[in-house]
Order: structure tokens, then C-alpha cells, then sequence
């Protein structure tokens, strides 16, 4: 289409500074003539685009010519920029050509605003292994095999469709459809194990044999909107009241809403709020700098732990 042509032809006169006609011709596979309609078509659009005849002539655009006063505003520039590049930074999908094609047109020096790693200490390697693959598989519409360890410590194989990677309260989730349990499932990224596309033995050419990749339609699957993930029933959760001493308030804003949290006068902190069944292991996490306040019930069962606890350590002195 002309248009696409028109596009490109001002994208390799912003890179290039100056090309013949001849040498665009050849590019895009069209008469001498074309091009120099097409110039001209640009040249009627208020683009500045120049020809000079003779030795060292041929196509130009004007230094100070970029593309936002044709069509974009600043504001869109930036936009567009920061919505590619926090692409880039979580490496979704691979946009750094796409980036240096447009700062080209907007005249805009390459900046870093964002940075996403998503990797836990220490795995960087790993996580983004699996990353990439899952990422592949999603884009490349394949199935993939894994080993999924569930929040009760059991370990089951699984094969899925991943539809999409979906980042939620500090950690990564994959929604997929999960062909082991025929229905729609969220998994904890650093729960999965074992990550493999999915595919089967086929005969190929010269009698060889190849693993094929299994694949799916994206269209055919729709992925209900994510809820809590791997959380008891709302029924299932206690409503604790707690007290939490001044030097773990860092952590209380990272865990629960504002409006959950109150300051009392001698600078502890009171939170109610309701909690599922990893309560007494979230709540030993803060160690001597919290108290559960109410109800009776979970005092006593940690009471019994704690006990537990310092047994295993009495038996050995």
C-alpha cells in the first residue's frame, strides 16, 4: 500500500540523511517513477522533503524535521515511549527495534525511566529461563508441561494452554487453561517446575523423528477475570485483630490497606483485618514484634506451636 511506502520512506530518509531515487526504487521494488510520485505525495502532505541534482544529490529530508509536528504531540511522544519501554523493561516482548525507530522519528534521546526485574535473589538465571519460555509459548500459541507444587507441599504434573502472565501483589501468576483439570487455572510463578512446551513424537522427513509443538487458538479461550489466588473460600477466613510494634511498621503498608491500619499513642500499631489459612505462619514471620490481639482461638493454637517450636531446640541443649 502507498501509505505503508510513505511511512517507510520517511523512516529511511530520518535514518539514511540522504538516498537517490534509484537506490528506493530498488528498495521497494517499484519504478523510479512511483518514487518520485511518492515524494511528491509527501511534499503536498507539509513534510520537508528535498532533492538535489548532480554528485553527492538524491532525497533529503530537513535536519530539524521530526515527526511529531506532522502528527504527534510531545505529550503522545512520551507516551508512547514509556508504555514501549516499561514493555521492554519486563520483557514482555522485544520492542528495542521498534524503540529506536521511533525515537528516530520523535528526535528523542534514549532514556531509562524503568526498570523491572522480576527474578527472586539469587535466580536470576532460572526465573529468567522460564520467563522466556512461558513468554514464547504464550505469543507462539503452544502448550506447555510443568510440575506444580500446590500450597499443601504435593507436587502434580500438569499440562496447559498459557494465555497470560499477570504480575499481582508482589509476585508473578500464569493464567492458562489447564488441560489436566479441563479448566481455567492461576499458578504461582515460582511454583512451577519442570517447564517444557508440550508437543508430541511425529514422523518427519527422511524417516526422522520430531517433537511437534501442541498448539491452540488464543481466540478460542477466554481466561475469567483473576481472583485470589490459591486462598480458601471467603468463609474460610479468620478476622484477627493485631498489634504490631514500631519497628515492623515497614511492613504493614507493603501487606495491608491503609484504612486496615491504626497508629495508637505509645507508637504500636493496631490492624484488623481478615487472614486465610497461612495466618500462623505469616504470623510467627514477624517473630517477637507482634501480638495477636483477638480472637481467644488463635492466640491459644500459637501458643501451642510456639511450643512446639522451642521443644525441638530444648531436646538438643
Amino acid at each position: 500500500m502507498q501509505i505503508n511506502r510513505l511511512f517507510q520512506i520517511v523512516h529511511i530518509l530520518l535514518n539514511k540523511k540522504r538516498v537517490t531515487a534509484p537506490e528506493l526504487a530498488a528498495h521497494f521494488e517499484v519504478s523510479k517513477r512511483t518514487i518520485l510520485r511518492d515524494i511528491d505525495a509527501l511534499s503536498a502532505a507539509g513534510i520537508p522533503v528535498y532533492t538535489t541534482q548532480g554528485k553527492g544529490g538524491g532525497i533529503f529530508i530537513h535536519d530539524h524535521y521530526v515527526l511529531d509536528k506532522a502528527l504527534v504531540s510531545e505529550e503522545e511522544q512520551k507516551q508512547i515511549l514509556f508504555s514501549l519501554q516499561s514493555m521492554a523493561a519486563t520483557a514482555m516482548l522485544d520492542t528495542g527495534q521498534v524503540l529506536g525507530r521511533l525515537r528516530n522519528f520523535f528526535a528523542r534521546p534514549h532514556r531509562e525511566w524503568v526498570a523491572v526485574d522480576f527474578s527472586r535473589w539469587g535466580h536470576n538465571e532460572a526465573d529468567n529461563a522460564k520467563f522466556e519460555t512461558l513468554k514464547h509459548a504464550i505469543l507462539h500459541e503452544t502448550a506447555v508441561t510443568f510440575d506444580y507444587l500446590s500450597p499443601y507441599g504435593e507436587s502434580k504434573g500438569r499440562e496447559a494452554f498459557p494465555l497470560k502472565l499477570v504480575f499481582k501483589s508482589k509476585a508473578w501468576y500464569l493464567q492458562a487453561f489447564c488441560l489436566t483439570d479441563n479448566d481455567y487455572r492461576v499458578f504461582k510463578f515460582t511454583r512451577i517446575n519442570k517447564l517444557n512446551v508440550a508437543g508430541s513424537l511425529r514422523q518427519a522427513t527422511f524417516g526422522h523423528i520430531a517433537a511437534v509443538p501442541r498448539t491452540f487458538n488464543h481466540d478460542d479461550y477466554e481466561a475469567p477475570p483473576m481472583q485470589t489466588v490459591e486462598e480458601p473460600a471467603a468463609l474460610d477466613f479468620i478476622h484477627v485483630r493485631l498489634r504490631i510494634a514500631q519497628n515492623a511498621k515497614y511492613r504493614l503498608y507493603d501487606e495491608f490497606a491503609e484504612s486496615d491500619i491504626t497508629q495508637n499513642a505509645d507508637g504500636t500499631l493496631t490492624v484488623r483485618s481478615a487472614l486465610g489459612a497461612w495466618i500462623y505462619d505469616y504470623i510467627l514471620s514477624y517473630g517477637t514484634a507482634i501480638e495477636v490481639l483477638e480472637p481467644q482461638s488463635i492466640r491459644d493454637e500459637l501458643l501451642e506451636r510456639t511450643a512446639k517450636i522451642m521443644s525441638k531446640y530444648l531436646s538438643k541443649t
